[in-house]
């Protein structure tokens, strides 16, 4: 199902990794992404690591769950074997000590739940460097 998909982005072959423990979260987010862009799904950082070998992302939506289980050194991680790699943390609360811990270590921003189509598809095409469609609403009076 394709929801408000712009056609030309579709085309670009951009790649995102969801790496979540949190099956239900990462399969939304999946939903949310693949008309605009490749989107894989990883439950574990090792995974994600062994699959962008070949086929690097261009940006990571990690979860919170792999945030606290791990540690905040998985960012690292990331940033180390894809130093262009951008990671955004998909949280509940992005005032909570490890986001900010995960954005310090080299995290660019995060997503708050509850997620929306808009709001995830906003925030992966700014790390992307897409420009941001807008939108004027037009008083019918």
């Amino acid at each position: 199902m394709q929801i408000g998909v712009d056609t030309a982005r579709a085309v670009e072959n951009k790649r995102v990794f969801v790496v979540d423990s949190n099956d239900v979260t990462g399969m939304a987010l999946q939903f949310m992404l693949a008309d605009e862009m490749e989107c894989n799904v990883y439950e574990d950082v090792q995974t994600a690591l062994d699959w962008a070998e070949n086929r690097p992302p261009q940006v990571i939506l990690l979860g919170e769950a792999l945030l606290l289980s791990d540690g905040v050194d998985i960012v690292g991680k990331f940033k180390a074997a894809i130093p262009e790699v951008r990671i955004l943390l998909v949280t509940a609360d992005a005032a909570a000590e490890h986001v900010k811990a995960g954005i310090a270590a080299g995290a660019a921003s995060s997503i708050v739940k509850p997620l929306t189509v808009e709001a995830v598809r906003r925030k992966v095409d700014a790390q992307l460097g897409r420009r941001a469609a807008l939108s004027i609403p037009v008083a019918q009076g």
